[in-house]
Protein backbone atom coordinates (compact mmCIF):
# COMPACT_ATOMS: atom_id res chain seq x y z
CA UNK A 1 0.00 0.00 0.00
CA UNK A 2 2.36 2.50 -1.22
CA UNK A 3 -0.30 4.62 -1.66
CA UNK A 4 -0.99 5.16 2.13
CA UNK A 5 2.35 6.75 3.13
CA UNK A 6 3.38 10.27 4.26
CA UNK A 7 6.02 12.34 5.03
CA UNK A 8 5.46 11.53 8.61
CA UNK A 9 3.05 8.75 8.67
CA UNK A 10 1.88 5.77 7.41
CA UNK A 11 -1.33 3.71 7.16
CA UNK A 12 -1.31 -0.29 7.38
CA UNK A 13 -3.28 -3.26 7.78
CA UNK A 14 -3.65 -4.65 11.12
CA UNK A 15 -1.69 -6.84 12.72
CA UNK A 16 -1.92 -9.68 15.47
CA UNK A 17 0.83 -7.91 17.05
CA UNK A 18 -1.57 -5.02 17.71
CA UNK A 19 -3.87 -7.03 20.01
CA UNK A 20 -2.37 -4.98 23.44
CA UNK A 21 -3.01 -1.48 21.38
CA UNK A 22 -6.15 -2.02 19.99
CA UNK A 23 -7.12 -3.69 23.57
CA UNK A 24 -5.92 -0.33 25.58
CA UNK A 25 -7.68 1.54 22.78
CA UNK A 26 -10.86 -0.45 23.00
CA UNK A 27 -10.47 -0.70 26.83
CA UNK A 28 -10.28 3.54 27.70
CA UNK A 29 -13.53 4.58 29.08
CA UNK A 30 -12.56 8.35 28.61
CA UNK A 31 -12.58 7.50 24.58
CA UNK A 32 -16.10 5.36 24.77
CA UNK A 33 -18.63 8.17 23.89
CA UNK A 34 -16.05 8.62 20.65
CA UNK A 35 -17.32 5.33 19.54
CA UNK A 36 -20.38 4.67 21.25
CA UNK A 37 -18.71 1.94 23.04
CA UNK A 38 -20.80 0.79 26.12
CA UNK A 39 -18.37 -2.61 27.42
CA UNK A 40 -15.39 -3.31 27.81
CA UNK A 41 -13.61 -5.81 25.11
CA UNK A 42 -11.75 -9.27 26.27
CA UNK A 43 -8.49 -9.68 24.62
CA UNK A 44 -9.96 -13.20 23.08
CA UNK A 45 -13.00 -10.87 21.20
CA UNK A 46 -9.99 -8.84 20.30
CA UNK A 47 -7.78 -11.72 19.09
CA UNK A 48 -11.07 -13.06 16.34
CA UNK A 49 -11.58 -9.90 15.25
CA UNK A 50 -7.86 -9.33 14.34
CA UNK A 51 -8.27 -12.98 12.73
CA UNK A 52 -10.57 -11.59 10.43
CA UNK A 53 -9.88 -7.99 9.86
CA UNK A 54 -8.32 -9.33 6.45
CA UNK A 55 -11.91 -9.63 5.00
CA UNK A 56 -11.96 -7.57 1.49
CA UNK A 57 -13.86 -4.12 2.41
CA UNK A 58 -16.35 -5.43 -0.06
CA UNK A 59 -16.97 -8.36 1.96
CA UNK A 60 -16.72 -6.44 5.61
CA UNK A 61 -18.23 -3.45 4.77
CA UNK A 62 -15.69 -1.51 6.87
CA UNK A 63 -11.91 -1.33 7.06
CA UNK A 64 -9.40 -0.51 10.04
CA UNK A 65 -5.78 0.66 9.77
CA UNK A 66 -3.11 1.26 12.03
CA UNK A 67 -1.71 4.76 11.63
CA UNK A 68 2.50 4.44 12.56
CA UNK A 69 5.77 6.83 12.80
CA UNK A 70 8.53 6.53 10.48
CA UNK A 71 9.90 4.93 13.45
CA UNK A 72 7.23 1.61 13.09
CA UNK A 73 5.35 2.72 16.45
CA UNK A 74 1.66 2.69 16.53
CA UNK A 75 -0.24 5.72 17.51
CA UNK A 76 -3.76 5.79 16.27
CA UNK A 77 -6.00 3.48 13.80
CA UNK A 78 -8.06 5.12 11.04
CA UNK A 79 -11.45 3.55 9.88
CA UNK A 80 -13.23 3.63 6.65
CA UNK A 81 -17.16 2.14 7.75
CA UNK A 82 -20.62 1.68 6.70
CA UNK A 83 -18.66 1.18 3.07
CA UNK A 84 -21.58 1.35 0.74
CA UNK A 85 -19.96 0.65 -2.98
CA UNK A 86 -23.72 1.26 -4.88
CA UNK A 87 -23.77 4.35 -3.78
CA UNK A 88 -19.90 5.50 -3.24
CA UNK A 89 -19.81 6.53 0.12
CA UNK A 90 -18.36 5.70 3.63
CA UNK A 91 -17.84 7.05 7.17
CA UNK A 92 -14.57 7.87 8.51
CA UNK A 93 -13.24 7.86 12.02
CA UNK A 94 -10.05 8.65 13.55
CA UNK A 95 -8.25 8.30 16.63
CA UNK A 96 -5.09 9.42 17.82
CA UNK A 97 -4.26 7.37 21.17
CA UNK A 98 -1.94 9.17 23.46
CA UNK A 99 -2.01 12.90 23.61
CA UNK A 100 1.40 13.90 23.58
CA UNK A 101 0.90 12.52 20.20
CA UNK A 102 -1.75 15.24 18.84
CA UNK A 103 -1.46 18.45 17.51
CA UNK A 104 1.73 17.22 15.62
CA UNK A 105 -0.42 16.68 12.18
CA UNK A 106 -0.15 12.85 12.55
CA UNK A 107 -3.87 13.20 12.41
CA UNK A 108 -3.91 15.48 9.61
CA UNK A 109 -1.48 13.54 7.24
CA UNK A 110 -3.57 10.14 8.32
CA UNK A 111 -6.71 11.70 7.09
CA UNK A 112 -5.36 13.26 4.15
CA UNK A 113 -3.76 9.58 3.03
CA UNK A 114 -6.98 7.73 3.84
CA UNK A 115 -9.49 10.27 1.73
CA UNK A 116 -7.24 10.20 -1.29
CA UNK A 117 -7.55 6.59 -1.03
CA UNK A 118 -11.41 6.03 -0.60
CA UNK A 119 -11.40 8.71 -3.35
CA UNK A 120 -8.67 7.30 -5.82
CA UNK A 121 -8.72 3.40 -4.92
CA UNK A 122 -12.11 2.79 -3.61
CA UNK A 123 -13.68 5.45 -6.22
CA UNK A 124 -16.35 6.81 -3.61
CA UNK A 125 -18.09 9.80 -4.56
CA UNK A 126 -18.04 11.25 -1.01
CA UNK A 127 -17.21 10.62 2.80
CA UNK A 128 -18.28 11.35 5.78
CA UNK A 129 -17.76 11.71 9.92
CA UNK A 130 -20.22 11.94 12.83
CA UNK A 131 -18.01 14.28 15.22
CA UNK A 132 -19.63 15.19 18.66
CA UNK A 133 -20.11 19.18 19.38
CA UNK A 134 -17.74 19.57 21.80
CA UNK A 135 -15.41 17.97 19.85
CA UNK A 136 -13.77 21.08 18.29
CA UNK A 137 -10.28 19.30 17.89
CA UNK A 138 -11.99 16.67 15.71
CA UNK A 139 -14.16 19.19 13.95
CA UNK A 140 -11.43 21.66 13.06
CA UNK A 141 -9.51 18.45 11.85
CA UNK A 142 -12.31 17.60 9.24
CA UNK A 143 -13.30 20.89 8.17
CA UNK A 144 -9.27 21.95 7.28
CA UNK A 145 -9.34 18.60 5.09
CA UNK A 146 -12.33 19.96 2.97
CA UNK A 147 -15.31 18.16 4.98
CA UNK A 148 -18.24 20.67 5.60
CA UNK A 149 -20.34 20.55 8.17
CA UNK A 150 -24.11 19.44 6.91
CA UNK A 151 -26.42 18.76 9.75
CA UNK A 152 -26.61 19.13 13.59
CA UNK A 153 -27.99 16.01 15.66
CA UNK A 154 -29.41 17.46 18.69
CA UNK A 155 -29.63 15.34 21.88
CA UNK A 156 -27.63 12.53 19.66
CA UNK A 157 -25.29 10.67 22.57
CA UNK A 158 -25.70 9.91 26.24
CA UNK A 159 -22.96 9.38 27.77
CA UNK A 160 -24.55 8.53 31.00
CA UNK A 161 -25.45 11.83 32.36
CA UNK A 162 -26.45 13.95 29.77
CA UNK A 163 -27.03 14.65 26.01
CA UNK A 164 -24.58 15.74 23.57
CA UNK A 165 -25.25 16.94 19.70
CA UNK A 166 -23.15 15.87 16.72
CA UNK A 167 -22.33 17.07 13.88
CA UNK A 168 -22.85 14.99 10.22
CA UNK A 169 -19.82 16.39 8.09
CA UNK A 170 -19.34 15.59 3.83
CA UNK A 171 -17.05 15.75 1.83
CA UNK A 172 -17.90 15.38 -1.68
CA UNK A 173 -15.52 14.39 -4.21
CA UNK A 174 -15.55 16.86 -7.38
Amino acid sequence: MVSLKGQHIYLRALEPEDLNFIYAVENDTSLWSLSDTQTPYSRFTLTQYLENAQQDIFEAKQLRLAICTMEDTTIGLIDVFDFDFKNKRAGIGILIKDKANRFKGYGKEALELLVNYCFKTLHLHQVYANILEKNEASLRLFEKNGFKKIGLKEDWSFDGQQFSNEYLLQRINN
